[in-house]
């Protein structure tokens, strides 16, 4: 049974799932804007309020932690220097679906 299960399967296997909302979380955070369905922009906004909300707290394991979610050097750079001090006084919500 399914109970209490988050998260959405978006018609596709695990791993296509996890590599694509993956590269979409870096784009967006590269781009600061992209544009998808949904249901799928729901999904990377999740994942993109956990990585910046890492990148706030500053420590080199959360860095780490960072770089294995996003695997770009340059985009965790950009998550721990300039969104952690754009979001600095925020408690969450650093995104929003349009």
């Amino acid at each position: 049974m399914r109970h209490k299960l988050s998260g959405r399967k978006l018609n596709r296997p695990t791993a296509h799932r996890m590599l694509m909302l993956r590269g979409m979380v870096a784009d967006l955070i590269r781009h600061e804007a992209i544009r998808t369905t949904e249901a799928k922009a729901k999904e990377v906004r999740r994942m993109a309020e956990k990585v910046i909300t890492r990148g706030k707290n500053g420590n080199l394991h959360n860095r780490r932690m960072a770089l294995g979610l996003l695997s770009d050097e340059s985009v965790v750079g950009k998550v721990f220097d300039e969104l952690a001090q754009r979001y600095q006084d925020r408690p969450g919500g650093y995104t929003r679906v349009v």
